[in-house]
Order: C-alpha cells, then structure tokens, then sequence
C-alpha cells in the first residue's frame, strides 16, 4: 500500500509503500528525483524520462521526492547524472559516511522520518535551492511555452537548457512535456472527458494526449487509468 505525506523541507513528499506482489507499481515521470530506503539501503531515484518497472525486490520502502530541480544541491551531483538511474547512495557519497546515515535511518521510530530527518539535516547543510528553478516549474506546469518561459526568466533558450539538464535531468522541453502529463493524469482522474482532458492540460487533440500517455508511460490511458501495470 502506498501513502504519502508532505514533509517538513519545502515542497518535498515524504512516502512509504509495501508492493503487494514482486514488480507491481509502474513509476510515471515526474519532473522529481528520490532519495530512497530499501531493506537498510540508501539509494537514489534519478529523475525519469519513461515509466519505471520495479524489478523483484519486495519487502517495504520508504522514500522522500523532493520537489522538481531541488535534490541536485542535496546530493551534490547533477540530475542528468542520475537520468533514468536507481543507484546506492554509496555510489555517490564516501561509503563510510553512508553507513553512518543507514544506521542513523535504521534507528529512527521508522525509515520514512528518518529519512526525512537525513534530508533536513542535508538540506541544513547546502546552498538554498536557487528560486528561477522553482519559477521555470511553474511556469512551465501553467503550460507557458518554453521559449516565452526562458524570455520572462531572462535567459538564453541554451543558459535554460544548460541549467535545466543540471537541475532537473534534461532539457525544459522534456520536463514540459511531462509535466503536461501529470496536469493531464490528474484531470483524467478526477472524471474529466478525455477530450476535455487534452484540451485543458495543453495536447493538440485526445490522438495526441493517448500517444503521450502511451509513449511516457508504456500504457494507454484507459488501461493507466485502470490501474494497469
């Protein structure tokens, strides 16, 4: 079972989950990168570009998604580092500090607040998120174009695409893109008309929303919808 919070760092999630059965749970794109908790692990999730397919590990997971273009300065390396990566925080960060964290997130009351705690303490720690990357996400959430978006921000299509692959893992146009998905996800869910859908989340047409869906998320809409995967 999944279930999420809101954390106590700015626009960060804090969530736990418990797969029913080995590789269930597709991952949608999200624009976000994870620091993760597996079996006494830490890890990483890297921002995605497709949906994810857990592989078959299973027990319960804790994890907190920071929000889009803030975990880079976190962890201290880029996000199209980590582009559609799972990796040990080990591989990261010098491997005796880490299990000095693990062992710290292991003897918290459970690994969701201890994880948090890690990230506080990190975020403590680190330069403060820089504010144009917050307003590049909510301008290009709005369904602002991405040249408009760099023109308003008083940046370079090439400065935007360069800060953006640092950042967020790739280039705005991507991250547009999935965002747009995400407007769309939630319109769809909330028993908006597929047509209707396509139109307010910003597609040309509902052709052009289905082969969105199909080509970001492996599946078509109905069936995502559904549950699917």
């Amino acid at each position: 079972m999944y279930v999420e919070r809101a954390s106590r760092l700015p626009g960060a999630v804090v969530w736990t989950n418990t797969p029913s059965r080995p590789g269930v749970g597709r991952v949608l794109p999200d624009g976000c990168m994870d620091l993760l908790w597996h079996d006494g692990r830490l890890m990483v999730a890297g921002p995605d570009t497709r949906a994810y397919l857990p592989g078959g590990a299973t027990g319960p997971w804790a994890g907190i998604r920071f929000y889009p273009g803030t975990a880079p300065a976190l962890l201290g390396v880029p996000a199209h580092e980590l582009r559609d990566r799972r990796v040990e925080l080990a591989d990261l960060w010098p491997a005796s500090q880490v299990r000095r964290l693990a062992d710290q997130v292991n003897a918290a009351p459970d690994p969701a607040s201890g994880l948090e705690d890690l990230a506080v303490r990190q975020a403590a720690g680190a330069e403060p998120p820089d504010p144009l990357l917050r307003q590049v996400v909510t301008a290009l959430d709005a369904g602002r174009p991405v040249a408009a978006t760099a023109g308003e921000l008083g940046l370079g299509a090439r400065q935007l695409h360069r800060r953006s692959l640092s950042a967020f893992g790739y280039g705005p146009k991507t991250l547009a893109r999935i965002l747009r998905l995400r407007r769309a996800l939630a319109l769809a869910r909330a028993g908006v008309p597929f047509a209707q859908t396509a139109a307010r989340a910003g597609y040309a047409d509902q052709a052009h929303l289905a082969r969105d869906v199909r080509e970001l998320s492996g599946l078509p809409l109905g069936e995502l919808l559904g549950g699917g995967g």
